[in-house]
């Protein structure tokens, strides 16, 4: 049995052949967050608190450098972990249980493979202004193929996962178009129509998107997302968990 537990933003606790797995920890309230000269703009607080979630075998943190991925309190969760697997740009600002897994090496957490894959946090050759970031692919034996996207905005890449590690069984997908004045109209994760292109590109029988809201740089959201699957013949294949919802997949 595979059970997501929906937090709020890109923050849910996936629990796949026994094994605890927390997305990008944000436990912070609503306010707004320096980045740089910028600031970001957080709508709602989590559904759940750590505690509420209870102990985690693993943080699988797609970067470090952006508040909306991981904040203050989310910080304290991931240095209290026994694992924190990300890019190498997180590990050495990070330290502590931080491990730095580069694409396509994987790391052996129980029953469950973890797979680094690339991830584009925004248009190619806008990588300097972004930072690194990562996804990954979860595999075991008799249990289902899992992709958590982190914040790509690039289906190339995922034709790029796909065609070395998939099909996937799920998929979890960053998405809510992010924008920012950083790159203006660009684009920063998956739009709702790429999001259900990937799913498409992927195989996914079931599609779980996170990172859409609880943020004021969203410009896509639920309803958008349900318009594009639909579109795409794909409605049946999305899950839309409530915040602090778990879901069986």
């Amino acid at each position: 049995m595979t059970i997501l537990h929906y937090v709020g933003g890109p923050t849910a606790l996936l629990r796949l052949g026994g094994v605890r797995l927390l997305t990008d920890p944000t436990f912070d309230p609503p306010g707004e967050y320096p980045l740089g000269d910028r600031r970001l703009v957080k709508t709602a607080g989590p559904a759940l608190a750590p505690a509420e979630l209870g102990p985690v075998d693993a943080v699988l943190l797609s970067h470090d450098q952006h508040p909306d991925n991981l904040d203050r309190a989310g910080r304290e969760c991931a240095a209290a972990a026994p694992l924190v697997l990300s890019t190498a740009s997180a590990a050495r600002r990070l330290r502590g249980p931080v491990r730095a897994l580069p694409a396509w090496e994987s790391y052996e957490i129980g029953p469950v493979r973890v797979t680094a894959v690339p991830a584009q946090h925004g248009p190619p050759g806008t990588e300097h202004l972004t930072g690194e970031v990562t996804g990954f692919v979860l595999t075991g034996e008799g249990l289902p193929t899992v992709y958590v996207s982190g914040d790509n905005a690039s289906l190339d890449v995922v034709r790029t996962i796909a065609a070395r590690l998939g099909p996937v069984d799920i998929a979890v997908l960053f998405a809510g178009a992010a924008q920012t004045p950083l790159l203006g109209a660009a684009h920063l994760t998956l739009t709702s129509e790429h999001a259900a292109a990937a799913a498409a590109v992927l195989g996914a029988h079931d599609v779980v998107p996170l990172h859409f809201e609880h943020w004021g740089h969203f410009t896509q959201g639920a309803d958008s997302l349900v318009a594009a699957f639909e579109a795409a013949g794909l409605g049946h294949r999305l899950r839309l968990p409530r915040p602090g919802e778990a879901v069986e997949l």
